[in-house]
């Protein structure tokens, strides 16, 4: 058994899972020549829901993020998370934006692309794996992991190799709700591992406790990489500690190599932005406990810190366990998804509704018609047709593949962004979220041009 690898999160899903993905750059910058010394197997530093954060919270470009952490991460693999044909966004975008989104990361520093699906549905994967391999980028496919009647460690073996076969240099098991048992762990590991050819690497979560020993025995297993978080931003919601699971592993064959002193630097650091957060009431205790209702609920830490906040400004917190128990009813009506980005906010949404109304399906959002419908892909088993067409009435349903609706894109979107752009990347951020781009762009031109924010907006939108 070679060395273990380990893949560092704290610059992007530590953060996300703990306080809703509010990390600012600038409480990163200080650390990343220090943690380029560590030799991680890589920092997952970009995708995910931190394109959005920066826009819509924090007034940061996040191209120009992840150009400014390459500039300071010289040795050390970038990696990002890449939700197949709806690229970091919530709809499924045309081939030729989610193709030249991935040949923007890739020329602005990103080394690997972990790229996955909320349904396990392989179509959605295959513009984006051709596209990484086009650029010369390390293509993780990533299973989305879950428990259901219709899920199997045979299933997902089988999901393996079908991506293997479509380009896969490796393979991630995704396990976004901290699901996966200790033993469990170890079977799917074993299983995989004699199915597929490529490196494998675990992701998962400390919601319910079980991280560590899930860790342990994949690793006991043959997993090759785990992902794990620098302890003041560990555990929760979050992932294992970095350091626990080095010191684990030290002095045996599965050692990692890695030196608990240099951690300890990454970890002083850490401490300091964690009090940040402490004190600005950003990170929720509720967060950092372990909750192991999770196995019942499987709701992943990014979802539950959605709920808690849609919950919140409902003024309704305190129907938190009533929503979390209708969100396994809502998952099974809409043909047992995955629960993870974006099929976890939109079943988590109707959830909230359902409780709020105080009637299942009295409303129904939008995103969630899409999926009953088939807008994003094919779900893991079939939607019952009558509760198809209570949701949906007479409009027919998707069955090819949903990007194959969609013509091309990418001239219309450069057009409309025109005005705006100064860069060629804004083409993909105005994709992704239009109007909230919009802003960021209208914010963006106001300081260069040194204008008062609060000056007539008029003229902001008339500065060449």
């Amino acid at each position: 058994m070679a060395k273990v690898k380990i893949c560092e999160t704290v610059l992007r899903d530590a953060h996300q899972s703990l306080v809703a993905t509010r990390m600012t750059y600038d409480q990163m910058a200080p650390i990343l020549e220090e943690m380029d010394k560590v030799g991680y197997h890589a920092l997952e530093a970009w995708g995910g829901a931190t394109f959005d954060s920066c826009l819509r919270f924090l007034d940061e470009d996040p191209w120009d993020r992840l150009r400014k952490i390459r500039a300071a991460v010289k040795n050390t693999k970038l990696q990002m998370l890449f939700r197949g044909q709806n690229i970091l966004g919530y709809r499924h975008y045309s081939d030729d934006v989610v193709e030249y989104f991935v040949q923007k990361s890739i020329a602005n520093g990103i080394d690997i692309i972990r790229i996955f699906d909320a349904l396990n549905d392989p179509r959605n994967l295959e513009t984006a794996i051709k596209a990484t391999k086009k650029e010369g980028g390390h293509v993780q496919a990533a299973i989305s992991y879950t428990t259901s009647p219709v899920h199997s460690n045979e299933g997902f073996a089988e999901y393996a190799k079908q991506l293997e076969s479509m380009g896969a240099d490796s393979i991630c098991v995704k396990d976004m709700a901290g699901l996966l048992t200790p033993y469990n762990a170890y079977d799917l590991v074993k299983t995989l591992k004699s199915t597929v050819s490529i490196p494998l690497e675990l992701h998962t979560h400390y919601t319910t406790g079980l991280a560590s020993m899930t860790l342990l025995k994949a690793i006991e297993a043959g997993c090759d990489i785990v992902d794990t978080a620098i302890s003041p931003l560990a555990m929760g919601t979050s992932q294992a500690p970095t350091e626990s699971i080095v010191a684990a592993l030290a002095g045996t064959e599965y050692d990692t190599g890695l030196d608990l002193n240099q951690l300890n630097k990454v970890a002083v650091h850490f401490t300091k932005v964690r009090e940040d957060f402490i004190k600005s009431g950003r990170l929720d205790p509720k967060v950092l406990k372990v909750n192991v209702n999770t196995l019942r609920y499987q709701v992943p830490g990014g979802m539950y810190s959605n709920l808690l906040s849609q919950l919140k400004q409902a003024g309704k917190s305190d129907k938190l366990e009533e929503v979390l128990a209708e969100v396994p009813n809502v998952r099974a009506d809409a043909g047992y998804p995955p629960l993870v980005t974006p099929t976890s906010q939109i079943v988590g949404t109707q959830a909230v509704f359902n409780v709020i109304m105080g009637e299942r399906y009295k409303m129904v959002t939008k995103e969630f018609k899409g999926v009953v419908k088939g807008e994003y892909g094919k779900t893991p088993v079939d939607i019952d047709p009558e509760f198809r067409k209570k949701i949906i009435g007479d409009e027919e349903a998707i069955t090819c593949r949903p990007a194959d609706m969609l013509k091309p894109e990418l001239e219309k979107l450069r057009e409309e962004v025109k005005k705006w752009s100064i860069q060629d990347e804004d083409v993909l951020t105005y994709a992704l979220f239009e109007q909230v781009a919009i802003d960021f762009f209208e914010k963006r031109k106001a300081k260069m041009y040194g204008i008062d924010e609060n000056s007539d907006k008029e003229n902001k939108l008339h500065i060449v």
